[in-house]
């Protein structure tokens, strides 16, 4: 037999060490990269939070103080329930709880409407219509909030729930990406449930929106924040302080109180608090939703 071989059929020879210790040594190696980058980026983003909550918390000389300190001297709680107080905040809050919420039910129900026809019903000029409507979301809101707030304006809704909710309800993302998970569906389902008598509302209805949860709630995240932190067009139909939202109330907050950093950091961190609730309540949905939905067109 040949040294090439022995050396082949030898398990405790060198060679046959590396190849085996190699892989194993990379496997362990490689999650622990992921980790290790996965850490420094919530590190990252999370700095911002932490010197938020800080400054929220320190007296007004030491906001800015050099060197840069991450706690004050003393813990000033009273912070928040100077900001809560200053202006009306609780009724920024509420505003903002309003329309996030009726805002976030529209688009949820009309994209879940428009995606099932867009996805499950066949119809002359479908994907045409789709993609002109897919083509609305290269148009910057710049563009559009002149017209839109002549529009406003023409109907007296000025000032209104309507202005801050019903332009922006109907959106071609929220579409896209319930249609995305209704083509991952197989045909079959819906195909039982017509032969057994059911209409293709109650299809609709009672087979495909359970299965669409994921992605619903995904779409439900991601339209409650855009609603919650809109702050062009509120600052644009909005001129009376009592139907101001929470980024308006900011800005107000910012021009009345000069340099009280330290409120304002109150008030930023208050704000957040629904975004958060929103989040938490929904994060199952979240990231199965999102992969669900991503790439599952056929």
């Amino acid at each position: 037999m040949s040294s090439t071989q022995t050396t082949r059929a030898n398990p405790t020879s060198p060679t046959t060490r590396i190849s085996r210790v190699g892989p194993s040594r990379r496997a362990r190696l490689l999650p622990l990269l992921s980790q290790l980058l996965l850490t420094l980026a919530a590190i990252v983003v999370l700095i911002p939070f932490v010197w938020m909550i800080s400054s929220a918390l320190k007296p007004t000389s030491e906001v800015f103080a050099s060197p840069p300190r991450l706690v004050g001297s003393t813990l000033e709680w009273h912070n928040f329930a100077d900001a809560w107080t200053y202006l009306p905040f609780g009724r920024f809050m509420v505003n903002g709880v309003i329309v996030s919420g009726i805002g976030t039910l529209i688009v949820v129900a009309s994209s879940a409407m428009a995606a099932y026809a867009f996805s499950r019903i066949r119809w002359r000029g479908r994907d045409g219509v789709f993609l002109l409507y897919l083509g609305t979301l290269m148009i910057p809101q710049e563009v559009l909030v002149v017209p839109m707030f002549i529009l406003m304006r023409n109907l007296g809704w000025v000032n209104s729930y309507l202005a801050l909710i019903i332009p922006w309800a109907f959106t071609a993302f929220g579409t896209f990406l319930l249609r995305q998970f209704f083509l991952t569906l197989p045909d079959e389902l819906e195909d039982a449930a017509r032969i057994d008598g059911a209409s293709r509302w109650r299809v609709f209805s009672q087979i495909l929106l359970p299965l669409a949860a994921p992605a619903m709630g995904t779409l439900a995240v991601f339209t409650f924040i855009g609603y919650w932190n809109s702050f062009l067009w509120p600052l644009l139909v909005v001129s009376d302080v009592k139907m101001a939202t929470v980024p308006l109330g900011l800005n107000m907050f910012l021009g009345q109180t000069g340099n009280q950093w330290n409120l304002l950091m109150a008030a930023a961190t208050i704000s957040i608090l629904p975004s958060v609730l929103i989040v938490a309540l929904l994060q199952r949905y979240l990231v199965s939703g999102i992969a669900l939905s991503g790439m599952g067109g056929r």
